[in-house]
């Protein structure tokens, strides 16, 4: 890696690749690729090589880059605030060029100093390391047929079967070793004939962007605009679904613009205020995560996730994205005792804010990529998940039905000489069926905190439980609604592998 021209400050007259609309749009909160303007940019400046980056740190009385590329000294390369008070503080700096570490370090106007991770980093260092990485996302696609073909195969009125996936933890090199894991090209090279060969349309990939914690299975995110580098580039994630749509399968993300962790080099007062997330701790701390909630009411915040959505569409091709956790984003009470939660203006427990970013971000999505599919786990009775924002609905394309999972799951783990007196658990589902686009999942919620797995839930002994399982999978692809397993769930598995004649411990 090269050396930075050793400068105490910009070599070159003020750069910034932000114009008046840009500003205009990211302050109303309509701007869907920040992207393009925020993080690290290599370019050529007045004939010099270097780096551009901007950050929006609007408390900030002082921010500078530091990195390997000038030996993480605070004060040798600072950015400058823009002049329309958008808080936006941004700068070239020469001779950075793709492969630099780097962080923001930041001195707030109450005079605390904070060293932050780019919100808009596109590679993050990997784990326990928190720098984040000048990295460029150039790439050739090579799935024009797919992208051509895409509208039929995401189509509600097509077969839409999901195989949900955590990278991480499907296979390992070393099953003894948590920390082992397979790259991006490794795990393509397994999963892809093993989802096609299973007959499943669709891959729902547990979350993949950068997380500093392992056992968060990805759901505490710090770098919203990187693939984790825990298995490769970014690069090296593009390629992986590039050989999905190679097969004819369709890539979906798990998606959380609900909640985010407290780490230092996080979002969480990321200039010394409450930059992303409320300051009423009300609305603004997850009390069941130990995490903390976007600012929805806050139109920069709204940008950010909005162009975050737009973002894994437009550079990584995705599918859809499941959108994590709208209950609690559409819900002042959620999970929360009386009196820990405020009413909204009009007396009622909904979070307008966030209901219409929802609104919003469905509304983009579909008008900027119409062949994608937005997918809402919401556990609620809420009007119209998945009708369109012009009858009153959020907008999404499908929501999970989680309702017929318990009610199922439910009866299923019922001794069958009960189950006729509960026969309103299987039918029940069907009363309201049609009342929005359901996904019939059988999710990593089901298993995840100590909970079974589907086989050990069923009745019986080792013959009954198989028998119980395939029965119950029968149902789940006979009643309305697209379909979900989660991985392992495809399989049944014994414990010991127990063998039974030429039954060999598998359902």
């Amino acid at each position: 890696m090269t050396g930075v021209i050793n400068r105490p400050l910009q070599s070159v007259e003020p750069f910034s690749l932000f114009s008046s609309g840009d500003i205009a749009l990211f302050q109303a909160g309509s701007h869907y690729r920040l992207y393009e303007k925020f993080g690290a940019h290599t370019l050529e400046y007045e004939g010099v090589q270097g780096t551009y980056f901007a950050v929006w740190a609007p408390d900030a009385a002082f921010v500078a880059v530091m990195g390997d590329f000038n030996q993480w000294d605070h004060y040798s390369h600072t950015l400058l605030p823009r002049w329309d008070s958008s808080g936006i503080w941004e700068g070239f700096i020469p001779g950075v060029e793709a492969g630099c570490l780097y962080k923001y370090f930041i001195r707030a106007n109450s005079g605390e100093e904070l060293f932050k991770g780019d919100p808009f980093a596109t590679r993050w260092e990997v784990r326990p390391k928190t720098a984040s990485v000048v990295h460029p996302l150039d790439h050739t696609w090579h799935d024009k047929k797919w992208m051509q073909q895409r509208k039929k195969h995401n189509s509600l009125s097509s077969p839409f079967s999901v195989y949900e996936v955590h990278l991480g933890s499907w296979r390992r090199p070393d099953p003894n070793d948590e920390k082992s894991v397979y790259s991006y090209g490794e795990i393509a090279a397994m999963l892809v004939p093993y989802v096609k060969e299973m007959g499943f349309t669709h891959v729902e990939l547990m979350p993949v962007m950068e997380h500093p914690f392992d056992g968060s299975w990805g759901y505490q995110l710090t770098g919203y605009y990187a693939a984790t580098s825990r298995y490769g580039t970014p690069q090296d994630f593009m390629a992986m679904v590039e050989a999905f749509h190679a097969a004819g399968i369709g890539v979906i993300l798990d998606w959380v613009p609900s909640h985010f962790p407290h780490d230092a080099h996080g979002l969480y007062r990321f200039d010394g205020s409450h930059v992303y997330e409320y300051a009423d701790m009300r609305k603004g701390y997850h009390p069941d995560w130990n995490s903390y909630i976007f600012n929805y009411s806050r139109n920069e915040v709204r940008s950010f996730l909005l162009s975050n959505a737009i973002y894994w569409l437009d550079k990584f091709h995705i599918d859809g994205l499941r959108v994590d956790a709208v209950a609690s984003m559409i819900h002042l009470d959620y999970s929360r005792e009386r009196g820990a939660w405020e009413p909204n203006e009009l007396g009622g427990n909904e979070n307008l804010e966030a209901i219409s970013f929802l609104k919003k971000l469905n509304e983009t999505v579909y008008a900027l990529f119409p062949d994608v599919q937005t997918i809402a786990e919401d556990s609620t009775n809420h009007y119209g998940v998945s009708r369109p924002t012009f009858m009153g609905g959020l907008g999404f394309g499908m929501k999970w039905m989680m309702g017929w999972m318990n009610d199922t799951l439910d009866y299923f783990q019922k001794d069958p000489i009960h189950r006729k007196w509960y026969q309103n658990d299987l039918t029940f589902s069907l009363v309201y069926a049609f009342s929005e686009n359901y996904m019939l999942p059988l999710s990593h919620d089901e298993v995840v905190h100590g909970k079974s797995p589907l086989l050990y839930k069923m009745p019986g002994d080792d013959w009954q439980k198989c028998a119980n399982l395939r029965l119950l999978y029968g149902y789940m692809y006979t009643h309305p609604g697209t379909k979900l397993l989660f991985m392992g769930a495809s399989w049944g598995r014994l414990p010991n592998g127990i063998t039974n004649g030429s039954w060999t411990g598998t359902c």
